[in-house]
């Protein structure tokens, strides 16, 4: 085993046991830290036994640090870690909006958030310091959005949740979560989100690595990107040669 997956493994462990602890404490700690560490020796295992790639001849070439971190399967275990704290964060906070009757029937916990957001005191400043994002809310509450979008929030954070600890769709649910944490900020509530944002933010970035110790190892390869199809959505290229005349 090389010397720089040896490293891969370590960081891996050490990411694992710093989440973990900030998740839990030191139970949390051992049980993430050992699961990295596990995923990281596969990961570098695969990795190793599997041919290199070749470059196109007109890419430009990018630093070895970010190639390893964003398009490295081996990157995958130090992605691991980040994921499921994040996802964690997410799951937990929407499971508790879920078994809120304010979230999941009236949305009155919602109303209350958003009122408080509009309201400009006489002294100090405003939780909402943009005006259009004060009108944007205030639009809202005046047709009782309320009532449904608690709903769509709820759901939303579970369902970001779940993508990131299983690793499933890993971009689109990082970019969800950062969306999120984005409008809470524009509200006025700082909390987690700076930390979450941040977190999503490079999720995001190494998105087909990230997930590729989870859902989106097979998912990927069959769904394909938007400019290159994959297994399911694939087509078959036109023949360059013409079939002959008769």
């Amino acid at each position: 085993m090389k010397t720089s997956s040896i490293v891969v493994i370590i960081i891996a462990a050490l990411l694992g046991l710093f989440f973990g602890n900030a998740l839990g404490g030191l139970v949390w700690a051992l049980v993430l830290g050992g699961i990295s560490a596990a995923a990281g020796w596969l990961a570098v295992r695969q990795y190793e036994n599997a041919a290199p790639a070749v470059a196109g001849e007109y890419e430009v070439p990018d630093p070895p640090f970010a190639r390893f971190l964003f398009a490295d399967t081996r990157s995958a275990a130090l992605w691991l870690p980040l994921r499921i704290f994040v996802g964690w964060e997410w799951l937990e906070a929407g499971w508790h909006k879920f078994q809120d009757p304010k979230w999941m029937t009236t949305g009155d916990a919602l109303k209350g958030f958003w009122t408080g957001a509009v309201a400009v005191p006489e002294t100090g400043r405003p939780p909402i310091t943009y005006e259009w994002w004060r009108g944007f809310i205030q639009g809202l509450l005046d047709i009782q959005a309320y009532t449904w979008f608690a709903k769509l929030i709820t759901i939303g954070e579970i369902a970001v949740g779940l993508g990131l600890i299983f690793g499933a769709l890993t971009g689109i649910a990082a970019f969800g979560g950062a969306l999120m944490n984005m409008s809470f900020l524009l509200s006025g509530s700082t909390s987690s989100n700076p930390v979450l944002f941040i977190l999503a933010m490079f999720i995001l970035l190494g998105w087909k690595v990230a997930g590729w110790i989870g859902v989106d190892r097979f998912l990927l390869p069959m769904l394909g990107t938007p400019w290159r199809g994959g297994v399911i959505f694939r087509r078959e290229a036109p023949s360059a040669v013409a079939p002959p005349l008769t």
